[in-house]
């Protein structure tokens, strides 16, 4: 089983590095990008055995923990079969 974990900048904390995408896609000739939000991509492979609810559970509290500064960043969990 995989997990995936995707870490963002909160909607209210500027994000400077996905203004200066969005510039430079337009730069190279994309007017349809308004805007950009990077942000961070996680791919964890589950010990066999792990049931999807305690994934869910303490992958929550890594994310939280661990992976993403809970201040200025958001964060999904999404279990994948």
């Amino acid at each position: 089983m995989k997990a995936l974990v995707y870490v963002t900048l909160k909607k209210t904390v500027l994000d400077p590095q996905g203004a200066t995408i969005a510039r430079a896609l337009n730069g190279m000739g994309h007017p349809e990008i308004a805007s950009v939000r990077q942000g961070k991509y996680f791919e964890i492979e589950l010990a066999e055995g792990t049931t999807k609810e305690q994934a869910a559970a303490n992958l929550d509290k890594i994310a939280a923990d661990v992976l993403s500064n809970p201040v200025i960043e958001e964060y999904k969990v999404e279990i994948a079969g």
